[in-house]
């Protein structure tokens, strides 16, 4: 009979140090990292709450006190139930903490974000069975654990003993008495048992010590801190604390624009990196539908309200399916008509919710180098009065001066710029039309003539290629592109560049002193 009372005694008492060293783990490593924060988790939030926890994470003042309340709430609960000190407490409190991670991103059909990096899920994540484990623990009898309270619980019964034996100086028979029926004697070897966590603590701490005092700066860097049971975190939005001021915004019609506008190729896979043929598959394998998203709301939290995107079924169904899981991104897209039908991809383009379409500027440079200039009568005379902006795109200025010549309802240009002074620019680039597949280095033949022409025009512009796909530096490529006249800047964008980006672009517009053209 002992020794099956003594199979859940410690079953249950292994359980309860699991979990708390996971807590604590968990709490300690928050602790030990200034830039991590629990507002990515929040605003990543997929499910029915997702609008208040979106509402916190994108509150500076809110989100730091549920970072600290997060992470002195992991460490003390874990510590609580490594050492069994305050056990019913400290299970109850990690089962509503975990309960709170479980709602703001279960692992529905439908809803998952894909933040797991350690398994797959489907209704039943480690945050709901942690759960149910700490719900037991709070439920079963102390007794049944080895730890601290039990000492405590021992200790107060002993003193109820002594007190009720020493009543008017008269000792009772611990017989004549049911207070003292069946009362363990606070021995040595019962104190050890109930001691025996304090060791687990020390192996703890020295783990804990060892893990972050022997790892390199690089390790520390590259360690992803990503979903666990007790918590999860996303490195690329950690800096989002660090975000100055939400990107302001401008208007194209009636659409009000963010200055910054999130890049489509690079979400979609395509990276303009020269002759190293590799970029654009490795770019294709980061940017996951999750990614995406992920992405995606990180340029909603710092501002950033619209993103170009090619119109293709592949590429518009994730941004629908983000859109309509509370998502208000707008999107402005990018349609590649062809010469025998004109209209169907800027129409599917409108029947998915588009909020602006454009004529991609590959399409616009060759039709205007071949004369084709009924092709643009006819896809304006289509589009025009669907109400939504049209805008026409261009690496070529004369695209441009053919679109104001000729009249056609362009309500915005979206036109390259950007400077020439880096190292791998070429003065002789050919055309793309001329050289059919040698376009992709090739960005803005004629800035400072660009930005001359653009200073005539009452039209909002949008400029692309503003990074000469990054040998430019942001800095220096948002205070060009501003200055000579651009009212929106369109820049690709990783999740990791996403608040830098942002800040360098507030920054550069509160500093403007050359432009002369005003912002529309």
């Amino acid at each position: 009979m002992k020794d099956q009372i003594k199979v859940p005694l410690w079953l249950f008492t292994s359980l309860r140090i699991l979990i708390g060293w996971h807590f604590l783990y968990e709490g300690i490593v928050k602790l030990a990292s200034p830039s991590w924060s629990a507002g990515p988790y929040l605003f990543q939030s997929t499910w029915v709450f997702s609008g208040i926890f979106r509402a916190v994470a994108v509150n500076h003042s809110m989100v730091g006190v549920i970072d600290f309340l997060n992470t002195w709430g992991l460490i003390f609960i874990g510590a609580g139930l490594l050492v069994g000190l305050f056990t019913r407490v400290a299970s109850w409190s990690g089962a509503a903490l975990l309960m709170l991670y479980y709602i703001a991103h279960p692992p529905f059909v439908g809803i998952m974000d894909g933040n797991s990096t350690e398994g797959n899920f489907i209704w039943v994540n480690k945050n709901l069975i942690e759960m149910f484990v700490l719900v037991l623990l709070a439920r079963i009898p102390i007794q049944w654990m080895f730890g601290t309270d039990n000492l405590i619980i021992l200790w107060k019964k002993r003193r109820k003993v002594d007190r009720i034996r020493t009543i008017g100086s008269i000792e009772v028979p611990k017989t004549d008495n049911p207070v003292f029926a069946d009362l363990p004697m606070l021995d040595r070897r019962r104190v050890l048992k109930n001691l025996i966590t304090i060791p687990v603590m020390g192996g703890f701490a020295y783990a804990a010590l060892k893990s972050f005092g022997y790892e390199s700066y690089e390790e520390k860097d590259l360690k992803v801190n990503a979903v666990s049971g007790a918590t999860s975190t996303l490195a690329n939005f950690s800096n989002l604390k660090e975000l100055k001021e939400k990107v302001p915004k401008g208007r194209i019609g009636k659409l009000e624009v963010s200055r910054l506008i999130c890049g489509g190729n690079l979400i979609v896979g395509y990276a303009h990196a020269r002759d190293l043929i590799y970029v654009s598959s490795l770019v294709r394998k980061y940017f996951t539908q999750e990614k995406i998203w992920e992405t995606i709301r990180l340029c909603e939290a710092c501002g950033i309200n619209t993103v170009l995107m090619r119109t293709a079924p592949d590429i518009v169904n994730p941004l629908n399916k983000y859109r309509k899981q509370g998502g208000k991104i707008q999107w402005l897209a990018a349609t590649y008509p062809e010469d025998n039908d004109v209209f169907t991809n800027g129409q599917f383009a409108i029947d998915n919710g588009a909020d602006a379409i454009l004529i991609m500027g590959n399409t616009a440079d060759r039709w205007i180098s071949q004369g084709h200039i009924d092709l643009f009568d006819k896809w304006f005379r289509h589009f025009q009065g669907k109400g939504i902006p049209l805008g026409v795109g261009s690496h070529e200025l004369e695209v441009v001066k053919t679109m104001e010549e000729k009249g056609f309802p362009v309500d915005f240009h979206f036109k390259t710029l950007h400077e020439r002074n880096y190292w791998s620019y070429q003065a002789d680039e050919p055309k793309g039309t001329v050289i059919k597949n040698e376009i992709d280095n090739y960005w803005c033949r004629e800035p400072e003539e660009t930005a001359k022409y653009m200073e005539t025009l009452n039209k909002p512009w949008i400029a692309f290629k503003i990074l000469a796909a990054g040998a430019i530096k942001p800095e220096d490529g948002f205070k060009y592109t501003f200055e000579k006249g651009a009212d929106f800047a369109c820049v690709g964008l990783f999740d990791y560049q996403v608040v830098e980006d942002c800040n360098i672009l507030t920054s550069t517009l509160k500093g403007l002193t050359n432009r002369t053209r005003k912002f529309y």
